[in-house]
């Protein structure tokens, strides 16, 4: 099968415009996303995915690969679905430009879930012990079955905790997908749904339509950046 990596990758985003070009350390936080996504030699091709001449310019003069969007779109996974619509390509991995602590092995655990004929879509996840974080609505929430398949997704917290006592595992979705390219064009054919329009959480478009996502749980990944607070913390991480 012919795997892609594609990073979709927009200046404007709604809660740290230019975030993608933050300087992390000696270099700007969608450059490392690149870097590091290439470093696992597990793709064919690895593209960025832009709105963005600033973005386009900044990965194809260090070498990489970056293309522009044809026009806006309302999420990321539209965004590269518009790219890979054109392509001869069995599997797609969306990587998220906002991580830079992208590994190895986690992205080799979810490409293995295609062995799987019954699998279209599959993403990751990672446990969340932090109070904090749990209740932070800027952390995406995931709850699955006995067979890994995802049953929800919230940015409240899920599941609600009213018997205090019983174990409870909470995990964060990590926005790293993994896609069967038809499930990928599929998904910017149907419309937002209301759950995915309330949650503002697009992965919630495939459970409207039937289509659970795999999950594999991981460790940890490292820092989204999705706040100026994040970029600090992924600072001092680096």
């Amino acid at each position: 099968m012919k795997r892609i990596a594609m990073i979709p990758a927009r200046y404007d985003a709604t809660r740290f415009p230019g975030k993608l070009m933050q300087m992390l350390g000696n270099k700007t936080v969608i450059l490392r996303t690149y870097e590091a996504t290439t470093a696992t030699r597990l793709f064919d091709e690895v593209i960025v995915v832009t709105d963005s001449d600033v973005i386009l310019n900044e990965i194809n003069s260090h070498g990489g690969y970056a293309i522009m969007s044809k026009k806006e779109h309302e999420s990321g996974t539209d965004r590269i679905a518009e790219a890979a619509g054109e392509m001869d390509v069995d599997i797609i991995l969306n990587v998220q430009g906002d991580t830079p602590f992208i590994k190895k092995e986690p992205l080799e655990k979810l490409l293995m879930q295609f062995d799987d004929p019954t699998v279209q879509v599959a993403s990751l996840m990672q446990q969340l012990a932090d109070e904090k974080e749990i209740n932070d609505p800027n952390f995406v929430k995931v709850t699955v079955d006995n067979n890994m398949n995802s049953l929800f997704f919230s940015r409240s917290v899920i599941p609600y905790p009213r018997d205090t006592q019983a174990p409870i595992i909470y995990y964060e979705h990590i926005g790293v997908y993994a896609f069967r390219k038809k499930a990928l064009i599929d998904f910017t054919k149907w419309p937002v749904a209301p759950l995915e329009a309330a949650e503002k959480v697009e992965c919630l478009r495939f459970l409207e339509n039937g289509i659970p996502l795999r999950m594999i749980c991981v460790d940890y990944m490292g820092i989204e950046i999705d706040t100026p607070e994040d970029l600090h913390r992924a600072i001092k991480l680096l």
